[in-house]
Parts: structure tokens; C-alpha cells; sequence
């Protein structure tokens, strides 16, 4: 067997730009994805900023931990500019997202999120109803206002996968299909796979996401990972209108609009898992739910037809990202992004290469690493 510098666990979109990362310096890199298709290729393509009203409500106590990695995703969609300037286009658009409230409560509450935003260098602002109507005025009669985010867009994340690999490949990175069941770290560090397979690499980057945890239990770490399967759907293509990433502060939805005219519907409704070995089901309660929600908000897209309908995997953790070795065993490097992993995922692969190269990222990784959940 050759030998593997860097053996990346994960081809979503962390392990593949931390792929690019270390080839592009050098590194013979392998990649081993399991293939379920659970992950970034299920992704809907949101290039989140602001604070997502759904995880505040859900996961109140890791909402103090996004807080405050709220400059790392500003940070995050940078790191996408330059990724679509350099191998793109990915349809990226960056025109600010919507947070629509369809009362004075709702409108309170986003008040509050958007004060705390800008003490962490956001650019948000209030938008009443007038004021609405000039930026959105495909929105339904019922909604009072909105918070804008002028920081957040969107992207196809088809496209964006796609030639994101094709780099990964021309740059010499090979790939294989695959899922690791064990992590044995010596003078090198020895990947076995459910296959029979046997990789040794000089470095391994974890960027399997929801897989990771139970990687790195035989390394003595445990992390609360937890799966979450979520429902996503795309309409066919409509008049274009929709450039704004469209959320609500209270009910869960995200929506969005490709430069083909097709709307991608989503946003956080249930979907069933079957496993770590197969991609979740669809409920047909998350369907209907979630497309009667998209038309109540923005009533022209009503009459479109869903042509397709999905789930996939989100991971979440404790609200931040995990970027760093596995302590006392320098030569696993965890990539772990949090809240939003596909919006994180290129700045948390690039960091990931940086340290497993011995190279000082970008970011402060301190606050990010693993030992705080290893005291």
C-alpha cells in the first residue's frame, strides 16, 4: 500500500476542502466515505449567519455557545466568497437573509437577537412592514416585519459538491467507499474499516461529523454527538423573485430560491432515521407541513409542484465547532463543525489541514478544541 500523509474519514463538505487543503501543499491524501449520502449531499445549500431562531428554541442551552461562535460563521461564508471566486460558480448569492415574524411578540424577540448579534459584529436590522414590502413583497399579507441579516446568502450545493471534488481529484486525491470502525494510534495511525480494509496514514482528519463519536471512544474521548434526521423538498422552477434565504422566528423553515427558479423548501422538520448505515426517511407529516408553511409565508410559490423530497443527516454537538487533535493522541485531528455544518464546513476543513500539517490556521482554535469535553 502507498503511503497516505493524510487519511481524511468523511467526504462531505468538511472532509473535501480539508482534501483540497492538503494537496494543494503537498500531502498524498486518501479519502474514505461511507456513502449513505446522509450529510452535505443532502444539504439544502443555506449560508447561515444569524442565530437560528429553530436551534434557540430546541437546543437553549448550546444557544450561548453559538453566540459566541457567531464571528467564526462571518468568517465562514468569506471562506465561501473565496471558494466560488476560485473554483465556483456555486450559484453562490449573498443578499442578506429574512427572519419574518407574523406578530409584536415575534418582532420582540428578534429585537433582542438582533442586539446581541451586533455586539458580535453582524449586520442586522429591523425591517416593519413598509419597509418589508420594498425589499420582499412576495410575502404574505399576515407577516408585521423581519430581521434582516445582510450577512447571510445561499448556494447550490449540488454544483458546489460536485466541483469541489473534481479540484479534490485533479489535485491528486484518491477516494474510496468505505466506513471506519476503529482507530488504533501508534507511531502512525492505523484506520480500520467494516470492509476489512486497512489504511495507515501519517494523520487522520475526523470530518465524519455524526460518525466521529463513536470513533474516538476507543481513543478514551466521549462526545455528545447527537444525529439529527431532517426533511428537506424542491419545487419545480417558478418566476424568479426570491434572493433573500427566508427564515420565521418561531416556526421552523428555511426557503430559498436556485438560479434555475426551483424553490428549496426545508428548514428543520422531522425526518426518521434508520440507522447510521442507511439515509432517513421521509415522514410525510414533515412533507405536508413543511410546504403548507412555505406557501403561508410567501403565497406566489403556492402553486408550484414539489418535485422531489428528501432527508438527510444534521449533527450537533454543544453549539460550537470541534477543531483539534484528539488529546493525547496529536496525530487525530477532529473536524466537527457546529450549528450550520455546511456553512462551517470549508473554514473548519481548512483548519483542519492547517493543524494536521503543522501549520497555524487562520482562526483561533483554543476555544474550539477538545478538551472541554475531556476534563
Amino acid at each position: 500500500m502507498a503511503k497516505i500523509d493524510i487519511l481524511v474519514i468523511g467526504g462531505g463538505i468538511v472532509g473535501l476542502t480539508a482534501a483540497i487543503a492538503a494537496a494543494r501543499e503537498g500531502a498524498r491524501v486518501t479519502v474514505i466515505d461511507a456513502a449513505i449520502n446522509a450529510g452535505s449531499t443532502a444539504n439544502a445549500g443555506s449560508l447561515h449567519v444569524q442565530m437560528q431562531s429553530r436551534f434557540i428554541r430546541l437546543y437553549p442551552e448550546q444557544a450561548p455557545n453559538v453566540e459566541a461562535s457567531l464571528p467564526l460563521y462571518l468568517e465562514a461564508v468569506k471562506e465561501w466568497e473565496r471558494l466560488d471566486a476560485e473554483l465556483g460558480p456555486f450559484e453562490l448569492v449573498r443578499k442578506g437573509g429574512l427572519m419574518l415574524a407574523e406578530s409584536q411578540e415575534q418582532m420582540a424577540f428578534l429585537e433582542k437577537k438582533a442586539a446581541r448579534e451586533r455586539q458580535r459584529g453582524l449586520t442586522v436590522e429591523l425591517l416593519d412592514r413598509p419597509a418589508l414590502d420594498r425589499l420582499a413583497p412576495w410575502l404574505g399579507a399576515q407577516i408585521v416585519g423581519a430581521e434582516l441579516c445582510r450577512d447571510e446568502g445561499k448556494l447550490n450545493p449540488l454544483v458546489a459538491n460536485v466541483k469541489l471534488r473534481q479540484r479534490a481529484v485533479a489535485l491528486g486525491v484518491e477516494f474510496g467507499i468505505d466506513r471506519a470502525v476503529e482507530l488504533v494510534s501508534r507511531s502512525a495511525v492505523t484506520v480500520l474499516c467494516a470492509s476489512g480494509a486497512r489504511y495507515v496514514a501519517d494523520r487522520v482528519i475526523l470530518a465524519a461529523a455524526w460518525g466521529v463519536g463513536e470513533l474516538v471512544k476507543g481513543l478514551g474521548l466521549h462526545l455528545p454527538v447527537n444525529a439529527e434526521p431532517l426533511h428537506m423538498n424542491i419545487t419545480e422552477a417558478g418566476a424568479g423573485q426570491i434572493n433573500h434565504l427566508v427564515q420565521h422566528a418561531e416556526r421552523t423553515i428555511t426557503l430559498k430560491q436556485f438560479g434555475s427558479g426551483q424553490i428549496v423548501i426545508g428548514g428543520g422538520w422531522a425526518a426518521q432515521s434508520r440507522g447510521n448505515v442507511q439515509v432517513p426517511a421521509v415522514l410525510a407529516d414533515s412533507m405536508l407541513g413543511n410546504v403548507a408553511l412555505a406557501a403561508r409565508l410567501v403565497p406566489a410559490i403556492g402553486h408550484l409542484r414539489v418535485i422531489r423530497t428528501w432527508a438527510g443527516m444534521n449533527t450537533t454537538l454543544d453549539g460550537m465547532s470541534l477543531l483539534g487533535a484528539v488529546p493525547g493522541v496529536e496525530r487525530v485531528i477532529m473536524a466537527i463543525p457546529g450549528d450550520a455544518g455546511y456553512t462551517l464546513g470549508p473554514l473548519c476543513g481548512r483548519t483542519a489541514a492547517c493543524l494536521a500539517l503543522a501549520h497555524t490556521p487562520s482562526i483561533d482554535v483554543e476555544r474550539l478544541s477538545a478538551r472541554r469535553f475531556s476534563a
